[in-house]
């Protein structure tokens, strides 16, 4: 059920929303699980933010981007840096919203695992939803490998799949997977339809077909299929919400003397002279 303080259950079904967003409220309101939000705005701006991460994760799919373990990925090196373990670090000239972009455009140039994939397709659908001026002001000095990101992301973590909707992260077990690849011990797959999700390296599947694919990647003679658990991931689509609504912070300017400005989770010292 979807609770939001002085709004009634017809104000809520009456959202106008895409037919996406309607399969999310239609779940969440006839769930026992009871869903509250502060506002109406509050919702809607879930909504959107969940459709873009469906959108990017299907984008991401037909950018024919390359799945690779850490020590074989690959990246466009004008605007990351390829560091020793297989990350990308943004190039410090480059707007942290052209780079990722660039990757769901030029997907041939990028290989990574699959969750660095699901970091990626976040940033995506944060782009999309706050914009590339906002986007730019909080995720500088990019950092992608694994599950590294900007704190500005700020997953949350909740157990219980049956609950999943689409534009969470689920996690697909393979506790017998072969010893010489390590990189099928699981796969992060976003729900991106009723049953359907995808999984970088698996591809646009039902949970039975990701499970189907892993299965073939056992050591010879494993009984123990894989199977869906229970960790849902998400970002905090609240504290998104209020970056997209705040106003940029201002800076003060000195003729000498350092400035100290702080844009998101990053503070910056910048240090003036007067002319001659």
């Amino acid at each position: 059920m979807i609770r939001i303080q002085g709004v009634s259950e017809v104000e809520i079904m009456q959202l106008p929303t895409s037919s996406r967003q309607r399969h999310i409220v239609n779940q969440r309101m006839n769930s026992p699980v009871t869903y509250r939000y502060s506002s109406l705005e509050a919702l809607r701006f879930e909504l959107i933010m969940r459709e873009n991460i469906v959108r990017a994760a299907e984008e991401l799919y037909e950018s024919d981007a390359g799945f690779a373990v850490f020590a074989r990925s690959r990246c466009n090196e004008r605007l990351w840096e390829r560091t020793y373990n297989g990350g990308f670090q943004l190039r410090p000239e480059v707007s942290p919203s052209y780079a990722i972009t660039d990757i769901f455009r030029n997907g041939r140039a990028y290989a990574f695992e699959c969750a660095t994939a699901m970091v990626l397709i976040l940033y995506k659908a944060v782009l999309e939803t706050i914009g590339r001026d906002k986007f730019d002001m909080y995720f500088k000095n990019l950092y992608v490998r694994d599950w590294h990101y900007d704190s500005d992301l700020n997953l949350v973590t909740v157990f219980d799949s049956d609950e999943a909707t689409l534009g969470d992260i689920v996690y697909f077990n393979n506790p017998d997977h072969h010893p010489e690849t390590p990189e099928w011990q699981g796969e992060n797959a976003i729900k991106v339809a009723y049953d359907y999700y995808f999984g970088h390296g698996i591809g646009i599947r039902t949970a039975r077909g990701i499970i189907e694919a892993l299965n073939r990647r056992r050591f010879p003679g494993s009984h123990r299929s894989a199977y869906l658990t229970e960790q849902v991931n998400h970002p905090d689509f609240e504290h998104l919400r209020n970056i997209a609504t705040r106003e940029a912070e201002p800076t003060l300017a000195y003729l000498e003397g350092d400035v100290i400005a702080r844009l998101g989770s990053h503070g910056y010292v910048y240090r003036f002279k007067k002319r001659a």
